[in-house]
């Protein structure tokens, strides 16, 4: 048997500090980052700590809204609201494109970081929007212009913007086809936003981790 033995009372942990951020943004220059993790894998967490600095944050919550079909889904909006700062601004738009480009914001307004989460709800909701599910003619075209459209967003933004997305490459082989297809658009999305970052941050058990 392994005792663990302190002196005095046991002490909590102490809460994890702000990740640092090596190579920090010139002034004037954009500054992508993309976060990466599994599910419950901190990439959120991560995120927001990337920005913690930051007075101002546009975040942008791509996912559905709450209602009372989905407590699980309404409990984890709860949870991810409270623990913003009061002073970050949410938006709840699938118009990534719009945001990246700091359409109808003065410029002030443009220089406030983004943070997006996440990429994986956002691709979820272009999906359904281009009735693809349905069988919808132009649904693959509507979607690969959206795709499309963000990407030249991304490349072209001057805001300092944090995406997050879901890592699916090491998740359960979907056994559905709309899973499967779900995961390889996902996939490649992922890497097409990836090759135009500065950064790209993995994690895993709530660690982070930098590969670029």
């Amino acid at each position: 048997m392994i005792r663990l033995v302190r002196d005095g009372d046991p002490r909590p942990l102490r809460p994890p500090g702000p990740v640092p951020v090596p190579g920090r943004p010139r002034r004037g220059k954009p500054f992508r980052v993309l976060v990466l993790g599994g599910a419950r894998s901190g990439k959120s967490v991560t995120a927001e700590r990337l920005l913690a600095g930051r007075d101002r944050v546009d975040y942008v919550a791509c996912g559905p809204a709450a209602d009372e079909s989905d407590p699980a889904w309404a409990e984890r909006l709860r949870v991810h609201r409270e623990r913003r700062p009061a002073r970050w601004a949410t938006l709840e738009t699938l118009d990534l494109a719009g945001v990246l480009a700091g359409r109808g914001l003065p410029p002030a307004g443009q220089a406030v970081p983004v943070l997006v989460d996440c990429l994986s709800t956002w691709l979820a909701g272009v999906i359904d929007d281009s009735g693809l599910w349905a069988g919808a003619a132009g649904a693959d075209k509507e979607i690969a212009a959206r795709v499309d459209a963000l990407l030249d967003a991304w490349r072209s933004t001057s805001r300092h913007v944090v995406a997050v997305s879901n890592e699916v490459g090491s998740g359960v082989v979907p056994a559905t086809v709309s899973g499967a297809r779900f995961r390889d658009d996902l996939g490649v999305l992922n890497a097409r936003i990836a090759a135009e970052c500065e950064q790209v941050w993995l994690c895993v058990a709530g660690i982070a981790r930098r590969l670029r």
